[in-house]
């Protein structure tokens, strides 16, 4: 039952409860129906002072619930930047993927999370990894995209970051005829100027 006011805790933000229930022993990684432990619930509100309470007493960053996500890809996914720092900083597995097999950089290309994205490119992860889909940070931020100011700013940073401009999809279809197809003029200038054939 400790476990469950663990959960309601972190959901809440209440880091005050979150770490009177650890010192009484309270199990830190315990789960909920759907997999997550108290602090993936904490990163999916996005409450940092929970979030930090529970890393500081050593909550595992790369926990994942029952659909493959963990406190580190999640709060990457969503842009959850204070939250996303501190998995970084302790031990959040760069190499770790969601169930589409992308890794947190790709899914915020995506959202246009520009932060996080050159976040995560200054952590390490790597800028051309493939998801399931046949996709890199880079396509995903392109075909999935508005093509507006903040997609423009991530595709400069992935660019920036050395990332394959010419890594085409499943298809054979590349970054540029993407950009093109969508009339997206600001990223194929960024991109022919990178070398995008």
């Amino acid at each position: 039952m400790a476990e469950t006011q663990l959960h309601a805790a972190a959901a809440k933000g209440d880091a005050a409860t979150v770490k009177m229930l650890l010192a009484k022993g309270v199990a830190i990684e315990a789960r909920d129906s759907s997999g997550s432990t108290a602090l993936l619930v904490a990163t999916h509100a996005n409450r940092v002072e929970a979030a930090k309470v529970l890393i500081e007493a050593g909550a595992d960053v790369n926990a994942k619930d029952n659909i493959a996500d963990s406190p580190y890809l999640y709060a990457g996914a969503r842009g959850h930047l204070d939250i996303l720092r501190m998995t970084l900083a302790h031990g959040a597995d760069l190499k770790s993927t969601n169930r589409f097999g992308g890794t947190a950089l790709i899914p915020a290309a995506e959202r246009g999370h520009v932060e996080t994205v050159r976040t995560l490119i200054q952590a390490g992860v790597a800028v051309d990894h493939v998801n399931r889909l046949g996709w890199t940070a880079l396509l995903e931020a392109i075909i999935l995209g508005q093509g507006g100011e903040k997609h423009q700013q991530i595709v400069q940073a992935l660019v920036d970051a050395k990332a394959d401009v010419n890594l085409a999809d499943g298809e054979g279809v590349g970054p540029l005829q993407h950009a093109r197809s969508r009339g997206y003029a600001r990223i194929v200038q960024i991109l022919t100027a990178a070398g995008a054939r």
